[in-house]
C-alpha cells in the first residue's frame, strides 16, 4: 500500500512539473514541403524532455503566417494548450512584404504580452531578411528583435538560418527555406539555445 502511494505521489509530482512549449512560427518552423514529424520542432521534443521541465513541444507554425495572422489565432492556441513557454518565430513574411517595422514591432509586442498574460514564459527569435530590401529597412527590421527582448525582458534566440544558408545543400531551390536534411541540425541548435532558459525558469 505504501509502495502504491509513493508511486502515485511520484507520478503526480512529475505531472505537476511537466511543461509545454508552444512554437508559434511560419514556414521556417512549419516543416515547409515536408512531413510535420520531420520539422525541427518535432525533432526538438526528444532533445529537451529528459533534460528540462518540458515534456511536450507543440508546433503551431503555419507557412505564410505574418505576425498579424498569428495574433489573430494566438488566443485560441493559448486557451487550448495552456503552454508554459511560447517561442515566437515570426516576422519574415512581414519583412518580405515590406510591412512597416513599427507595425511588425507592435504585433510582436502584442503576441508577447498575450502569452505572458496567459502565464507563459516567452522567447523570441531574431529574424533577418535579405539585404536587397535596402540597408535602412533591413536594419530597422533586424533591430526590432533585440529591442523587444530588452524592453520586455525575454530571451532573444539567434536566427538559425544564418548557419543554414551558408551550408551547401541545406537550402531549397527558392533560396528561402531549409531542406529536410537541415532539420536535425536546427533542432540541435535550438535545444542548445533554449535549454538554459527552460531550465532557469523550470
Amino acid at each position: 500500500m505504501i509502495r502504491i502511494l509513493s508511486f502515485c505521489l511520484l507520478v503526480l509530482s512529475q505531472s505537476a512539473a511537466a511543461q509545454t512549449l508552444l512554437v508559434l512560427g511560419d514556414s521556417l518552423s512549419a516543416g515547409y514541403q515536408m512531413a510535420i514529424e520531420k520539422s525541427w520542432p518535432s525533432l526538438l521534443e526528444p532533445k529537451v524532455v529528459s533534460v528540462s521541465p518540458i515534456n511536450r513541444v507543440i508546433n503551431a507554425s503555419i507557412s505564410g503566417d505574418t505576425s498579424g495572422n498569428s495574433l489573430d489565432r494566438l488566443p485560441a492556441l493559448l486557451e487550448q494548450h495552456s503552454p508554459d513557454w511560447v517561442l515566437i518565430e515570426l516576422g519574415a513574411n512581414d519583412g518580405l512584404r515590406g510591412f512597416p517595422p513599427k507595425q511588425i514591432r507592435n504585433n510582436l509586442a502584442k503576441l508577447i504580452t498575450l502569452s505572458q498574460e496567459s502565464g507563459a514564459n516567452v522567447a523570441i527569435m531574431q529574424i533577418q531578411i535579405p539585404p536587397n530590401y535596402g540597408q535602412r529597412y533591413s536594419k530597422a527590421f533586424a533591430d526590432i528583435y533585440p529591442s523587444l527582448s530588452k524592453e520586455m525582458q525575454i530571451p532573444l534566440i539567434p536566427f538559425f538560418m544564418e548557419k543554414v544558408v551558408l551550408t551547401e545543400g541545406w537550402m531549397m531551390s527558392d533560396g528561402l527555406h531549409p531542406k529536410e536534411i537541415a532539420q536535425p541540425w536546427i533542432a540541435e541548435f535550438m535545444a542548445e539555445q533554449l535549454l538554459p532558459h527552460l531550465n532557469k525558469q523550470g
